[in-house]
């Protein structure tokens, strides 16, 4: 049987989508329709059922890629062994936040660049890097969202943890850490908001969890970077839920101020994410074990 219908076969079945797997492949959705057809007919039993939204494995569908799928990996893997003493001179194609990106991520691929990695970077919302990923565009991203399906595996990263900081101003006019422990949230009705989004995702979330509250005002900055938030913050703009990576050194210069240490902080789960069966590549499966390792200092 010829491995490229195989080949094909598989990319379907985790993809979900002719259209989709027609990208992954390189080839054209008529061409994919047309070996999973001849494939179809040398079985003599239908392998997907076609819907509108895409295309849903039969029982045989779903036998067959469970059969064969690790074997089509594992050839992959051969042919592509003699790469491995080379593989840190392949091109990574990397797609993250930016902040995240810029801050954790790259800094710890630094020993693999100066062994000879490229990278090339991408920044979005988890959703677009999501698609860019599943479209082939991206080796490897970093998500805040596990994705659902066969077609994206996902390996849990490290959990970042939120603080509501403000500026040393606004701190002493609030009276401390010590009057929003005692008052809660009225403590901060008075003290403008700074985000990323109209939505509030961070200052909601963290007011969620903690007040078991929803914010009652709008942000009175809206900066899309993270960076730009701790700089407003910094300079006395107002309040704002930031990752602590991203703040400590604020914090630990007096620079900005912790108005809460809650007993269970806010914690937001990121995901190391690649298209199923790349992990094969070996410049992928090195950036990926080696991203993991660094985590746990992280």
């Amino acid at each position: 049987m010829d491995l490229a219908l195989l080949r094909t076969f598989v990319t379907v079945h985790r993809a979900g989508s002719f259209t989709r797997a027609a990208s992954l492949l390189g080839l054209s959705q008529p061409a994919v329709t047309s070996q999973i057809r001849s494939l179809e007919r040398q079985l003599g039993r239908p392998l997907f059922l076609r819907g509108s939204r895409g295309v849903t494995p039969t029982t045989v569908g779903d036998e067959l890629a469970h059969k064969i799928a690790p074997h089509l990996d594992a050839l992959t893997e051969i042919t592509e062994a003699d790469l491995d003493e080379e593989s840190v001179t392949r091109t990574l194609h990397l797609a993250g936040p930016p902040e995240f990106t810029a801050e954790r991520v790259l800094p710890a691929l630094t020993p693999l660049i100066a062994r000879g990695l490229s990278v090339r970077t991408a920044f979005g919302p988890t959703e677009e890097l999501l698609t860019g990923l599943a479209a082939g565009h991206h080796d490897l991203a970093l998500t805040t969202t596990r994705p659902r399906g066969a077609l994206l595996a996902a390996t849990p990263l490290c959990d970042e943890e939120h603080v509501l900081i403000t500026g040393p101003r606004w701190a002493a006019h609030l009276g401390g850490p010590a009057a929003v422990r005692a008052e809660g949230v009225r403590a901060l009705e008075a003290v403008p908001f700074v985000e990323v989004h109209e939505s509030l995702p961070l200052i909601t979330r963290y007011w969620a969890t903690v007040f078991e509250a929803e914010p009652t005002a709008s942000a009175a900055v809206i900066a899309s970077d993270l960076r730009a938030v701790l700089a407003c913050v910094t300079a006395g703009a107002g309040l704002a839920v930031l990752p602590r990576y991203l703040c400590s050194a604020a914090l630990e210069a007096g620079e900005a101020v912790a108005l809460l240490d809650p007993p269970v902080p806010p914690l937001r789960t990121y995901f190391l994410v690649v298209r199923t069966g790349t992990l094969a590549l070996p410049h992928i499966a090195r950036a990926h074990e080696w991203l993991l390792q660094s985590a746990g200092e992280w």
